[in-house]
């Protein structure tokens, strides 16, 4: 059981990392799934299945359905461009 958490550790904060440093909200959603990878192996490890699996598939609908408005909008998926659509 210890071997599983410190390998959730691990990609936990190798999603972070990525989530920190990449501009590109496909690369970041990509950080945010290993992050959300390596809570679920926490969820598996003290059995709770159904949770891990609804919260999975909820975050990732959601968060493809924000990119996609977001590029039918501004044609570009940069973090740096977001600003326009504040006006």
């Amino acid at each position: 059981m210890i071997a599983y958490l410190v390998v959730s550790t691990i990609m936990f904060f190798a999603g972070v990392y990525g989530f920190v440093t990449r501009k590109n909200m496909l690369a970041m959603l990509i950080s945010l799934e290993l992050m959300l990878n390596a809570v679920d192996i926490n969820f598996v490890v003290f059995n709770r299945y159904l949770f891990a699996i609804g919260i999975a598939a909820a975050e990732t609908a959601l968060a493809i359905a924000i990119i996609i408005n977001i590029f039918r909008h501004i044609r570009n998926v940069e973090v740096r461009n977001l600003d326009k659509m504040k006006y």
